[in-house]
């Protein structure tokens, strides 16, 4: 009997079979969008009516099934994403169970999809929250939540599946060869990524919630060797919850000479030297910066500490909330789960909480912080914005940071060539480069991906060696300028990491230009 066959003939009470397939085999099964009529409704049934029976005052059960997709051509050589191995496609999937026992939490999961599973990674996660109140502060308090039964996914026009292997080889092989004809590159790396998750959440609150997503991540790096120096280029492409079109419209072909002319003159680039400068930050570089010191510092379990592990805690207090000032008046941060594209958009978050939109820095000043339903009581709000995620099936879901923005500047505000016309002594920087921050988010350094002197409003050469120091709030503070909504635009990262055992998050942060005023740079390099 075929696998799938004998699935069939199984009720959801009686299935016993590797997760990894099973899964997949019960989604197919499940007709989409009628999450009451789900395989995984009964299943998820079992698990809470067997922490209500041991005594739990709050449990969820929630079925992951992760789908990753690499391929990359390096020097014409078909690689994965990373330059190595053959590149190919992971499937992950199983059940988690999060329970509040005695006031704490316990977590449990499992590969496993049985109804004997089921009933013991319940009990498993239930034992983890009575032995961890023998050393309990205090208990667990939950905001109010809705019970919502839903079905949400992200819009995708072009499904990555339904495009060939061959075909998506044979487009990154065409970056490959027209990077190689300029001459002094010696290397090009050309890649696309594609992330799907599927997610089954059930809460013994009443919520019944199906989501799928697809992530769409493509790009290429180029290497030239020039005058005994080699320097590399990557041309930034915006990683969006999108499907195939976003490789489409990436303009990627239309820029290789362009990325790798620049590799070449970045090899004789002369270092820009210490001093104070006016910074001109792309929204392509910016995202880096708003990332650390900006959508880290404040997660609310950092500030309160609860995340040390990974990167730090927070200099920022419950108490700054209405109060610090964090940047200047043209200085305005939203956080947006709502937003088509975004690596972070989503229906609900792990909690059953509903996507929402909210500010976080209004004119310079800190109005607001991430939270979710455990920690919104900490700054005295009686809702969570939804911030509960966990990477995979396997994971305990906690606080991870969603869509940071930094908004642009209102009708009237300066396009990015009055911006550089304005500007008599500065650099602008483009792309995400290295980076270092203090454990509390406060001081940092960074680099980027390519710089340009700006003279006298004129944008001149490239640099090379460009680093700036950021302490956090005087950095914002010294923000003079911001472009207006034309030119904003929403980039992100694949790889923020955070938590011990570590997670992986897809945040995007969108960003107008923007001007920093006299900001000390070439530090690192004298």
């Amino acid at each position: 009997m075929l696998r799938r066959e004998f699935v069939k003939t199984l009720g959801a009470t009686g299935v016993a079979l590797y997760a990894s397939d099973l899964v997949g085999d019960l989604i197919a099964q499940s007709p989409k969008a009628r999450v009451m009529e789900s395989r995984f409704k009964g299943l998820s049934d079992l698990a809470l009516s067997e922490a209500r029976r041991l005594g739990c005052t709050y449990a969820d059960i929630r079925f992951t099934r992760n789908v990753n997709d690499s391929v990359a051509v390096r020097d014409r050589i078909v690689t994965d994403s990373f330059g190595f191995g053959a590149g190919g496609m992971e499937t992950s999937a199983g059940f988690g169970v999060r329970v509040i026992h005695s006031g704490v939490w316990g977590f449990a999961s499992s590969p496993f999809v049985t109804e004997g599973d089921i009933k013991k990674i319940t009990a498993q996660a239930t034992e983890v929250a009575k032995a961890s109140a023998v050393s309990k502060r205090f208990e667990v308090k939950l905001a109010p939540v809705e019970a919502y039964q839903d079905y949400w996914s992200v819009p995708v026009q072009q499904k990555p599946e339904d495009v060939s292997l061959d075909d998506k080889i044979a487009f990154l092989m065409k970056i490959n060869e027209a990077a190689l004809k300029v001459p002094g590159v010696i290397r090009v790396q050309s890649n696309m990524a594609f992330d799907y998750e599927w997610k089954y959440l059930a809460t013994s609150e009443g919520s019944y919630l199906e989501q799928e997503i697809w992530r769409t991540s493509p790009g290429f790096t180029v290497t030239a060797l020039k005058n005994g120096k080699a320097k590399s280029r990557t041309f930034s492409v915006a990683p969006k919850s999108a499907g195939y079109e976003v490789v489409l419209n990436a303009k990627m072909l239309e820029n290789v000479e362009r990325i790798a002319n620049e590799a070449v003159e970045h090899c004789t680039a002369p270092p820009a030297g210490v001093g104070l400068k006016d910074l001109i930050m792309t929204p392509a570089h910016a995202m880096l910066t708003i990332h650390e010191i900006v959508a880290h510092p404040t997660e609310l379990d950092r500030v309160v500490g609860y995340e040390a592990n990974y990167a730090g805690t927070s200099f920022v207090k419950t108490s700054d909330v209405g109060k610090l000032m964090m940047g200047s008046k043209l200085f305005n941060v939203t956080c947006d789960r709502t937003l088509e594209g975004g690596m972070c958009t989503v229906g609900y978050d792990d909690d059953g909480v509903k996507s929402q939109r909210w500010p976080i820095i209004r004119e310079g000043r800190l109005v607001d912080l991430q939270t979710n339903r455990e920690t919104a009581h900490y700054i005295g709000q009686t809702a969570s914005k939804g911030c509960t995620f966990a990477t995979s099936w396997r994971n305990y879901p906690f606080l991870r940071m969603p869509n940071v923005h930094v908004e642009p500047g209102p009708p009237g505000s300066p396009t990015p060539e009055e911006i550089i016309a304005d500007t008599r002594d500065g650099i602008l920087i483009d792309g995400r480069g290295s980076y270092s921050i203090d454990q509390q988010r406060f001081n940092g350094q960074f680099g980027g991906d390519a710089f340009w002197e700006v003279k006298n409003g004129k944008k001149t050469r490239m640099l090379s060696d460009v680093t700036y120091n950021a302490i956090t709030t005087d950095f914002w503070q010294n923000l003079d300028a911001t472009s207006g909504k034309e030119s904003w635009e929403m980039f992100g990262t694949t790889g923020d990491a955070k938590g011990q055992p570590v997670q992986i998050n897809h945040p995007s942060h969108g960003s107008p230009w923007v001007r920093i005023r006299r900001i000390m740079v070439g530090a690192a390099f004298s």
